[in-house]
């Protein structure tokens, strides 16, 4: 119907690409017929792939955590099972950050090798804890939460225009505070990493624009 063509034209903001790819979105959602009411579902429906993104990441966080703590034991095990004090050495300056490796001389590796072999049997896999789930729930709802703003418009406005522009508005805010957040890990300008991860951001969705996104 023309309400439902409005929608879909002014969400697509004068894109031809993106009224093409709405429209045949909007025409699948409805069983090839196209109304308001579906329209606006199919926009609001963005949350729910927030949502399973959110479960992915916090799946690939799990698998990655695991990765690392068997890579971390099978580490252990080869420096408690070997006696040659040189392959100990490599095994143990392999498992530390260069800096540090480069600073221990060989009685400091010998002291290190001990002390690891003395250490109480490893388990025979490695194992999630609970700080691991936790780190899981935190990705999701990082995840999550962080995209779940830019929906928000779509839910509580009807005019899909301002919808829009405010989330638009909500997502350029979202990068800044993100990128001034990455500046205090890097100890770079956080005004800098602010207007950069904004900069980057919209290459981003020019890039995905592009490629038919």
């Amino acid at each position: 119907d023309a309400a439902s063509l409005s929608l879909l034209a002014r969400s697509a903001d004068g894109s031809m690409r993106d009224s093409l790819s709405l429209l045949d979105q909007a025409i699948a959602f409805g069983g090839g017929r196209v109304n308001e009411a579906d329209v606006r579902e199919m926009l609001i429906g963005a949350l729910g792939c927030n949502l399973a993104w959110g479960i992915i990441d916090a799946v690939f966080f799990l698998m990655a955590g695991l990765a690392q703590k068997g890579h971390n034991l099978q580490m252990l095990k080869a420096v408690r099972a070997t006696a040659d004090p040189q392959q100990a050495q490599r095994l143990i300056a392999d498992a530390l950050p260069p800096t540090i490796a480069a600073v221990l001389d060989p009685s400091e590796f010998d002291s290190l090798h001990q002390r690891l072999h003395a250490l109480p049997e490893p388990a025979k896999s490695p194992r999630l804890t609970r700080e691991d789930w936790l780190g899981a729930i935190g990705v999701f709802l990082l995840v999550f939460l962080s995209t779940l703003p830019v929906v928000l418009p779509f839910i509580f406005l009807r005019e899909i225009a301002p919808a829009m522009r405010l989330s638009n508005g909500i997502a350029i805010v979202l990068l800044a505070l993100s990128g001034a957040g990455f500046s205090r890990m890097t100890g770079r300008n956080p005004w800098f990493d602010g207007i950069t991860a904004v900069v980057l951001g919209a290459l981003l969705v020019a890039l995905t624009i592009a490629l038919g996104g």
